[in-house]
């Protein structure tokens, strides 16, 4: 497009902006109107882009990271003709596509946004999945909100583009000054971002954002720049065009007072059609060989992390699925990463020890068709939180492994140590929750998770368990297994992971005193198998959970909830780590924290015995 019509295209933008949150009643016309220009001239001119096909491997992928600015990008759509005028207009209302913050409900549409500092990270692994996966030059713009660049995960971001040399991703960024209660940190300094940005080893340009012919530039040189990731540094005016509201505090988030006016002020609603330049022709890399993977098999009675299982298992799973990629914060040697990195250097990706960016690159990746298995310590991934979250919300089925959970690490301390881990993946949205308590028995699991539909966490141990379970068994999610019942049961015991030894153990001990309890290994937290459950409290009248976890939202909370279902409720006794672990042996940790054999026995005997004097 001309100069003249890439302007009248970014009025057009900022009418529609104005129009669609005059319907709602609601919205951010304002923080849309500032990059009107930007998205008029790169959807004219240099968005490659196959509406018709989202899913086409060519397409660029354009990210809005400011993701309020969502009137702004459905106006974006409505000029390329995929929407019209009266969807526009049901922007915010019950069941409409147009969400108050972009959704992949809408197919062009690659992750959810509004959680600011997300677009870029996210744009980073969709990225490196074109250079080093897909080897398909399609481009990723990421459209970036000046508040957001106080975010921390930008900068993990900003400095992995640059190490990686992705010369395929430009942030840009529109410094309209404002944020939601007043001026941002940096205002128009433009110099303070590109200063920044320079000393991490991106390209930079700053322009005036409102003068198409600069954005149009500015574009092409990104285009053009080879070996360093781009961004583009725009000074715009927040709420531009609009007297009332333009460079004016206390206008965010609201629609315009006088709608009518401020569409006169713009010239009135324009009904230009861009017609977007298709994607070149592009071939998909991976293609799935089928078959099954040929897992690794433990002897049962031998002695093997569940950690080294997960390694072995993803390693043998990547040699059948070519779609599968691991992802890891720098501690590969650790969660046993290190052993697909060795059989798959090229579906390897070290994200150092950045874990919002560890996660975001795997959300990245899934939107690119990849299976991404990403994992660091249970612990640190509380850092990465709001991006699991977010995945959720993108409906991303990602992949995530939490090894050196709980106390049963040892000397490490309470640093290390993932005590909130099953309560934090248990609240997402249709996530899966895996505990396995032996080598065969995670390798069965990790095949499994390949084809989760949501997000999949699998909790890993550091220390050597006995192999329990056979390499032939199977273990379908939502399923549990009873290892110990009998007729005279008194009491269920309820546990995961190393627990589950401990429950064995305190079964043994209990057994020579002529006490009988049952023991069910509970390796699905969620779903949680209610059946087997129910079943067993039917029969012992009493359940006993045991977890090497807080005891809020974890394995106990998982069996209450189980049991809740209008029934009469059976006694439930929680054993969890309630206190504050220092340094200690493994086995000295576990006695510690109430949760080895000997306690798990005692508490045994205590109900047994208050059950004889009622």
């Amino acid at each position: 497009m001309r100069n003249d019509q890439l302007a009248e295209l970014g009025q057009q933008l900022r009418v529609d902006s104005v129009r669609a949150a005059d319907a709602a009643q609601s919205g951010h016309p304002t923080s849309s109107m500032s990059a009107a220009d930007l998205g008029a001239v790169l959807l004219a001119n240099h968005l490659r882009y196959d509406f018709a096909q989202p899913d086409h491997p060519g397409n660029d992928r354009l990210i809005l990271s400011k993701g309020h600015a969502s009137p702004l990008l459905y106006a974006m759509y409505r000029a390329a003709g995929v929407i019209d005028d009266e969807e526009l207009l049901t922007f915010r209302r019950l069941h409409s596509r147009m969400e108050g913050h972009p959704t992949p409900r809408l197919p062009w549409v690659d992750v959810a946004t509004g959680s600011l500092g997300q677009g870029l990270p996210v744009g980073v692994g969709m990225a490196l999945a074109g250079k080093r996966l897909d080897q398909i030059p399609y481009r990723v713009w990421v459209l970036s909100g000046d508040s957001e660049m106080a975010e921390g995960s930008v900068w993990e971001a900003v400095e992995h583009a640059a190490y990686e040399h992705l010369d395929n991703v430009t942030l840009i960024i529109d410094v309209n000054r404002l944020g939601q209660r007043g001026p941002t940190r940096h205002e128009w300094d433009l110099d303070a971002y590109a200063r920044r940005l320079h000393a991490f080893g991106w390209h930079t340009i700053e322009i005036d954002g409102h003068d198409v012919s600069a954005i149009d530039s500015a574009f092409a040189e990104a285009e053009s720049t080879i070996q360093k990731p781009t961004a583009i540094i725009a000074r715009t005016h927040k709420g531009r065009g609009v007297h009332d509201v333009e460079d004016r505090e206390g206008k965010h988030g609201k629609p315009l007072p006088d709608a009518e006016k401020a569409i006169e002020e713009l010239g009135g609603p324009r009904f230009i059609t861009v017609d977007v330049a298709a994607p070149p022709a592009a071939r998909v890399l991976y293609g799935s060989r089928g078959g099954r993977a040929e897992m690794p098999a433990y002897d049962v009675g031998t002695a093997v992390a569940t950690r080294d299982a997960f390694g072995e298992a993803l390693a043998a799973l990547g040699s059948v699925r070519p779609e599968i990629v691991a992802l890891d914060g720098e501690v590969a040697d650790s969660t046993r990463t290190a052993a697909f990195a060795k059989e798959h250097p090229d579906r390897f990706f070290e994200c150092y020890i950045a874990e919002q960016q560890l996660v975001a690159a795997a959300v990245g990746m899934r939107t690119r068709g990849y299976i991404p298995f990403a994992s660091t310590f249970a612990a640190f991934l509380t850092r990465a939180y709001d991006f699991v979250r977010m995945a959720a919300v993108s409906h991303a089925p990602i992949n995530l492994v939490g090894s050196h959970a709980g106390v049963a690490i040892g000397e490490d301390g309470p640093s290390q140590m993932g005590l909130e881990d099953l309560a934090m993946f248990r609240a997402v949205y249709g996530s899966t929750v895996l505990y396995p308590c032996d080598a065969n028995q995670t390798a069965r699991l990790v095949e499994a998770m390949a084809d989760l539909p949501g997000i999949g966490y699998l909790r890993t141990s550091r220390g050597e368990t006995p192999v329990l379970y056979g390499p032939d068994e199977d273990f379908p999610v939502g399923g549990s297994r009873v290892l110990r019942s009998g007729d005279q049961d008194r009491v269920t015991v309820v546990a995961a992971g190393v627990t589950v030894h401990e429950a064995l153990r305190a079964a043994d001990l209990l057994e020579a005193q002529g006490i009988g309890i049952r023991v069910i290994d509970l390796y699905s937290v969620k779903p949680v198998d209610a059946a087997t459950l129910q079943e067993a409290a039917g029969a012992t009248g009493c359940l006993m959970t045991v977890e090497d976890h807080r005891p809020q939202g974890g394995i106990g909370d998982a069996v209450a909830a189980a049991l809740s279902d209008g029934r009469p409720l059976p006694r439930l006794i929680r054993l969890g780590v309630q206190n504050m672990p220092g340094s200690a042996t493994s086995a000295e940790q576990l006695h510690l924290s109430g949760i080895d054999a000997e306690s798990i026995a005692a508490a045994v005997q205590l109900l047994v015995e208050e059950a004889v004097v009622r």
